[in-house]
C-alpha cells in the first residue's frame, strides 16, 4: 500500500512535468533572456520566497554564484532569505511583509532581477518585494501556481511568469525546482554555448 503511495507521487510528478513542459518553456525562455541581460551587463538577481521556495531561492543563488554543471565565471545573485539579523531586525521593528521588500529597496537597481516565488502566488512579502522592484526600475521573474493568484496581476507587461497549471504545493514546488535548473542550464548554454544535455 505505502509503496503504491509512494509510486504514485512519482507517477503524478512525471505526468505534470511532461504537461507543464509545452505551457512553461516559453515563459522560461523569457526568463532565461531577462537574467542574461542582467547579469551580462552588470546587474543581479535578487532571489526571495516562503519556506519552500526560500530554499529554492537559496538553491538558485548557490549554482548562479558557484556553480550548475559547467564552470564558468560567476554570476551575480543573492537570497533575500538568509540573513537572519536583516530578516528579524526588520520583522521585528516594522512588519514581516516588507522583509523582502526593504532588502530589494536597499539592494536593487535599474537592470537587476527579481526572483519572486510563491506557489499560490498570494505571498504578502513577495508582492511587496515585487511592488519594490518595480519602483527600482527591475524586471520581475515570478514563479507561481494555483493560476498565479495577486502575483500574477501584480505583473507588468516587461515581467515573466512562470505558472504552473496545478493546485497542489508540493507538485508546484518540484516543478520549480525544475524550471529553475533550466533557467541556469539556459543561461549557460547562451554564455557558453549549447552542450548536450547529460542523460
Amino acid at each position: 500500500m505505502l509503496e503504491q503511495r509512494i509510486q504514485q507521487h512519482f507517477v503524478d510528478s512525471a505526468d505534470l512535468k511532461y504537461q507543464a513542459s509545452q505551457v512553461l518553456s516559453k515563459p522560461i525562455a523569457d526568463a532565461v533572456q531577462a537574467i542574461l541581460v542582467s547579469v551580462t551587463s552588470g546587474g543581479k538577481v535578487l532571489a526571495c520566497g516562503n519556506g519552500g521556495s526560500a530554499a529554492d531561492a537559496q538553491h538558485f543563488a548557490a549554482e548562479f554564484v558557484g556553480r550548475y554543471e559547467r564552470e564558468r565565471p560567476e554570476l551575480a545573485a543573492l537570497a533575500l532569505t538568509t540573513d537572519s539579523s536583516i530578516l528579524t531586525a526588520i520583522a521585528n521593528d516594522y512588519d514581516f511583509n516588507v522583509v523582502f521588500a526593504k532588502q530589494v529597496r536597499a539592494l536593487g537597481g535599474p537592470g537587476d532581477v527579481l526572483l519572486a516565488l510563491s506557489t499560490s502566488g498570494n505571498s504578502a512579502n513577495v508582492l511587496a518585494a515585487i511592488e519594490a522592484a518595480h519602483e527600482r526600475e527591475m524586471t520581475v521573474v515570478a514563479l507561481t501556481g494555483k493560476g498565479g493568484g495577486k502575483m500574477g496581476q501584480a505583473l507588468r507587461e516587461t515581467d515573466v511568469h512562470i505558472c504552473v497549471p496545478h493546485e497542489r504545493t508540493a507538485r508546484i514546488q518540484e516543478v520549480h525546482l525544475l524550471a529553475l535548473h533550466c533557467i541556469c542550464d539556459g543561461v549557460d548554454a547562451q554564455l557558453l554555448g549549447d552542450q548536450e544535455i547529460p542523460e
